[in-house]
């Protein structure tokens, strides 16, 4: 498990993230195909100071999915991190699982919830009126919509729900924030800390969790998009690397004939202070946390600091509920792994 032990106290901070390892220090350990998964126990004092809740965040790293066997590796590593975490409550064979699926279907990057839900396996229907084959669990769905269209809070509509079959678990998909363009689209977060709707992006919801709603959450997401003050923040680090890589590399011979290279895959000697001065003035001078907020309170009052989502998001969303929903399927229905 991860441990915190820096003091920074982040809640009052302009950092936009949904992310538990946005907001951590933490060492993640590689699996199969370059895939990293990090597991971070935050104790109440520790989720107190990111402010976040108490529990269990793991976050599953990886480069591509809309590759078939890249998204096949990541999805294995999905359900048995998801099981492993399922493991932890008692949740029996004749038990009730209720499965949401947050957002907006009409808004690509907040659609993840909904499309997750489109090609979930639902099986209570078939316990209640006939007979449910061994291996498979009792499963309902619903996809509550956002409280913009439906005039009522979300989390209402859920603990409604609850109350009325009494499910032993509940897994909630979401669309999430991130702080990093590295992370948008490349990031599965699950915890059992439940979710706050809309938090990343400023337009916080009540909380869906096991305090309020009484019943074991595993929220799982994935950050689909970032503010325009990360990618400006993103993209001058990036200059630095790039300002590095060719003060390294420029009398090299092998790199003359190279176009486009990906300084990023190169080691390279930091840039010291002195070139960061020379080529950005007094803002070279900044941290990249003083960087990044000097961009915040100038883009933020103006209204232009946008939420951003790649042009292709259609596309990766697709795959992403793809991924997801057959990742529960086959997590919660044993006959479908067989």
């Amino acid at each position: 498990m991860i441990k915190i032990s820096h003091e920074i106290d982040l809640k009052n901070k302009c950092i936009r993230t949904d992310l538990a390892i946005e907001l951590t220090d933490n060492k993640a350990r590689i699996d199969d195909g370059n895939i990293k998964i990090t597991d971070i126990k935050l104790s109440k004092k520790e989720a107190e100071k990111i402010g976040k809740k108490e529990g269990t965040y793991i976050t599953i790293e990886y480069s591509d999915i809309t590759d078939y066997e890249n998204r096949e590796k990541v999805k294995t590593v999905f359900v048995e991190e998801l099981k492993k975490m399922i493991k932890k409550v008692e949740f029996k064979d004749e038990d009730i699982c209720l499965i949401i699926g947050l957002g907006n279907e009409k808004s690509t990057p907040d659609s993840l919830g909904p499309l997750v839900i489109e090609k979930t396996l639902v099986t209570n229907h078939l316990y209640m009126y006939d007979s449910l084959e061994e291996g498979y669990k009792r499963v309902c769905k619903i996809s509550p919509g956002v409280t913009g269209e439906t005039g009522i809070e979300t989390s209402d509509l859920i603990k409604e729900t609850v109350n009325t079959i009494k499910p032993k678990l509940v897994i909630v998909i979401d669309a999430l924030a991130a702080s990093s363009i590295d992370r948008v689209n490349k990031t599965i977060q699950m915890t059992n800390a439940g979710i706050n709707p809309g938090s990343g992006i400023g337009n916080k919801r009540k909380e869906i969790s096991k305090e309020s709603l009484k019943v074991p959450v595993i929220a799982v997401g994935v950050p689909t998009v970032v503010d325009a003050a990360s990618i400006v923040n993103d993209t001058i680090s990036y200059m630095y690397s790039h300002f590095s890589y060719q003060k390294t590399n420029y009398n090299n011979p092998k790199n003359k004939l190279m176009t486009n290279v990906n300084y990023l895959k190169y080691k390279s000697d930091k840039i010291d202070k002195a070139d960061r001065q020379n080529l950005f003035g007094l803002l070279g001078t900044l941290s990249e946390e003083d960087t990044k907020k000097l961009i915040y309170e100038i883009l933020n009052p103006i209204g232009y600091n946008l939420m951003v989502t790649p042009k292709e998001e259609d596309f990766i969303v697709q795959k992403l509920s793809e991924l997801i929903s057959e990742g529960i399927n086959l997590t919660l229905h044993k006959k479908m792994s067989s």
